[in-house]
Order: C-alpha cells, then sequence, then structure tokens
C-alpha cells in the first residue's frame, strides 16, 4: 500500500550543510531545481501504526521530515515487556529529477526521554536501499537519571555516503528504534523514552547531499 505525502510550505525552514569543496567535480552545492516526491511504499513497525506516520519534503529539496504521534518505548510501572523496544522501518520510494543521485548526509532526531537513576535508553537508526549490501547505522545512549527533551544527530562524512544508484529506481529504507531498559532502577517505577515534541509529534529531519550522475 502506498501513502501520499504532504509536500511544502510547513518544512520550509528546514535546511542543509553545505557540501564541502573537496567533493570533487562531479558533486554540486545546490539541489536540483525540480521538486522530489518521495512517496511511502511500506510503513511497518511497533512504533509506527497505520497512520501515526508522516512525510513533507522542504521548498528547496534539502531536507524532509517524517513525522510520529505514538512513538513510545517504556519499561517499569507495569508495562508490557513488549513495550520497551518500539521501532518503524520507512520504505520510501524517492522520485528525483533525470540526472541526479542523492544520498542521506544527516539526520536529525529528537524527543523526550525520562529514565530513572540506573536505566538508559537507545535510539538508533539503519539506511540501506533496496538490495544493495551496504547498510549504514548509528546509535546514541541516554543515561538516567534523565528528564529533559533529547537530540541526536547522525553525520556521514562526504567519502561514507551511500548514494542511490543512477539510472536505477530503488527504494530507500530508514529503520529506526527506540529501546528502554530497566537497570538498576526500581521496578515499580516507569521509565521511557519517546519521538516526540510538545504538541505530540516528532519531526525527524534527514538532509540530503546531491550530486549529477556520470553522463551516459
Amino acid at each position: 500500500m502506498r501513502f501520499p505525502l504532504l509536500v511544502g510550505g510547513a518544512v520550509a525552514a528546514l535546511f542543509a550543510s553545505a557540501l564541502p569543496a573537496e567533493a570533487g567535480s562531479s558533486s554540486i552545492v545546490d539541489p536540483p531545481p525540480d521538486r522530489i516526491v518521495i512517496d511511502i511504499a511500506t510503513v511497518n513497525g511497533s512504533g509506527c501504526p497505520l497512520g501515526t506516520a508522516a512525510i513533507a519534503v522542504s521548498e528547496d529539496n534539502t531536507a524532509f521530515t517524517v513525522t510520529y504521534s505514538e512513538y513510545l518505548a517504556q519499561v517499569g510501572g507495569g508495562s508490557s515487556p513488549t513495550a520497551a523496544r518500539r521501532n518503524c522501518q520507512l520504505n520510501l520510494l524517492v522520485h528525483v529529477p533525470q540526472g541526479f543521485t542523492y544520498a542521506i548526509a544527516s539526520a536529525d532526531y529528537r524527543g523526550y526521554a525520562s529514565l530513572q537513576r540506573g536505566a538508559s535508553s537507545t535510539e538508533k537508526a539503519s539506511y540501506y536501499f533496496q538490495g544493495s549490501p551496504n547498510t549504514a547505522s548509528r546509535t546514541h545512549t541516554f543515561r538516567g537519571p534523565y528528564e529533559d527533551n533529547w537530540q541526536a544527530t547522525d553525520d556521514t562524512d562526504w567519502a561514507q555516503l551511500v548514494w542511490a544508484p543512477c539510472g536505477v529506481q530503488r527504494n530507500f529504507n530508514i529503520n529506526t528504534e527506540l529501546r528502554v531498559s530497566a537497570g538498576t532502577s526500581s521496578p515499580g517505577a516507569t521509565s521511557y523514552m519517546t519521538m516526540d515534541s510538545t504538541d505530540g509529534d516528532i519531526s525527524t529531519v534527514y538532509h540530503l547531499a546531491w550530486k549529477e550522475c556520470p553522463a551516459d
């Protein structure tokens, strides 16, 4: 099943860092002028039940956001054992202007965590193109006591960027995970981690790098 995605002004303020000058003559700093279109091919996971995830593309084609409304992992206080881990896998169909390819240069994750002393949590993200053996993964750990907003950024050096293959349509997969461990905290105390903001939604921002495909 495919879902139409939100596009436009809601994320006009998003931006991507300028690409380094040493990136090479085949690289470009400016994104292509034509709009990219991103469709969700599938959404699977306990952290993103049907209808709770949406995507928006920035007006300048430098970034897109994934917004969740029910992404929460927790332990203790009578929580279900399965609630300690939540994940979401997005399978995206990215339509880019002809002659260009893209890579995920960085990703910003935000949320809120309430961790008792002795508890901990992790946020993990994996990125790969369908049919490719190359998977990039990043993990960020938080330890209690912690009661605050959290933010994690995944940065990728230019030389390590995994580019979409030119001339071939390959779906892009993003698999995120939240995991909370009670550790040595009291079993009756609740610890949790969520990707959300004060209005109940999170905006996970993925910054895009662009370059021209080799001439045929």
